[in-house]
């Protein structure tokens, strides 16, 4: 099985807006840092809106943000909406199937078993976990730390 290029940016993006903290994300940023179009960006956007994964915020300070902290979105959240389809064979698609095998087959029973333990690891994976593996996350995509005050000792 291999995961869409939709999948891997939809991740990034929402692995740079996790790294972005509270502040808003511009999808202009977002495309300049992993060297991807700005409009395959809002096409990936889009889903990710409506499955409630990302924010958008209109106007000319606008941009995209994660609604709800990025250890509460899994790598599973994403790629179920992301991905078309999920058929490994031609037994797991809907319609008409040719093998006679169908009802009765090891095949079937494997894969329905490796893609139910594909799932599975991709729940136990946040957003979050993806980004603290990084810790220079953020000087590699380019977001630049807010500055702190700095604070006196007395």
């Amino acid at each position: 099985m291999r995961l869409t290029k939709q999948t891997n940016y939809a991740v990034r993006m929402l692995m740079y807006c996790a790294a972005n903290g509270e502040r808003l994300s511009r999808v202009p940023e977002i495309a300049k840092a992993y060297g991807v179009s700005e409009l395959f960006l809002f096409k990936i956007l889009q889903p990710l809106t409506r499955a409630g994964l990302v924010e958008t915020v209109r106007g000319r300070n606008g941009g995209v943000r994660l609604p709800k902290p990025a250890s509460a979105i899994t790598l599973f959240d994403v790629v179920k909406v992301t991905e078309d389809s999920f058929a490994m064979a031609e037994c797991f698609e809907a319609g008409e199937i040719d093998c006679p095998l169908v009802d009765s087959c090891g095949l079937n029973s494997a894969l329905r078993k490796a893609l139910n333990a594909f799932f599975e690891v991709l729940q136990g994976y946040t957003i979050d976990d993806l980004v603290k593996a990084r810790p220079q996350i953020n000087f590699l995509l380019g977001i630049e730390e807010t500055k702190r005050p700095q604070t006196t000792a007395a």
